[in-house]
């Protein structure tokens, strides 16, 4: 049975064409939704150039942050999901939220977890001398960036990299990182996939 997959956007929506992308042919699940909080964003243009239903729930027009997620339950509701994939989407999620699709939410994060959750993680990877950077994909849950890790992808940090080069050379490597991982849990493969860079011939 082919999974049906929501995909929450906040931004330019490159993480979410490349699971779009990627659910197509043989693939197991199909994106039914590509919903944005922001107005405007330009991951809606995208998904809309693909042919993927989309919807704006602009999270500054809910007088509180329960009422907003209670109108994004009931438009998730309406096209069933198997799973919800947040791919920049830049609010967080209550645990009330969350508690509503357990084991079902998906995140993309561009940092090794456990180390640094939250915000600014390339500068935070750089300031504490790392020598390697990446991505984690990871389930959600109640705490913020800390649900079990799903998949992980390494790069080395090169000398004279800033956050901006940093988050430049990583930003593919997520759009390697997440499809893989999408197709390994809608086919009930759950165990961590862990990829480098260095494992790559140049």
């Amino acid at each position: 049975m082919t999974q049906r997959v929501a995909i929450l956007i906040s931004g330019g929506g490159s993480n979410m064409a490349g699971l779009a992308r990627s659910m197509t042919g043989d693939h197991p699940a199909r994106c039914v939704l590509v919903l944005s909080n922001v107005p405007g964003a330009g991951g809606l243009a995208k998904a809309a150039a693909l042919g993927l239903p989309t919807a704006t729930l602009d999270h500054k027009a809910f007088p509180d942050r329960p009422s907003f997620e209670a109108a994004l339950h009931q438009t998730l509701t309406e096209v069933r999901p198997d799973l919800i994939c947040l791919a920049g989407f830049m609010r967080i999620l209550t645990p009330a939220f969350v508690g509503k699709w357990p084991g079902r939410i998906l995140n993309i994060h561009p940092s090794l977890l456990p180390r640094y959750p939250g915000l600014h993680t390339h500068a935070r990877a750089l300031a504490a001398g790392d020598s390697h950077h990446g991505a984690t994909v990871h389930e959600v849950t109640a705490d913020l960036d800390d649900g079990p890790v799903l998949g992980q992808i390494r790069m080395p940090i090169e000398p004279g990299d800033t956050p901006d080069t940093l988050a430049a050379r990583l930003l593919p490597l997520e759009h390697q990182l997440y499809p893989a991982v999408l197709r390994r849990i809608v086919t009930g493969q759950r165990a961590r996939l862990d990829l480098s860079t260095e494992d790559v011939p140049r």
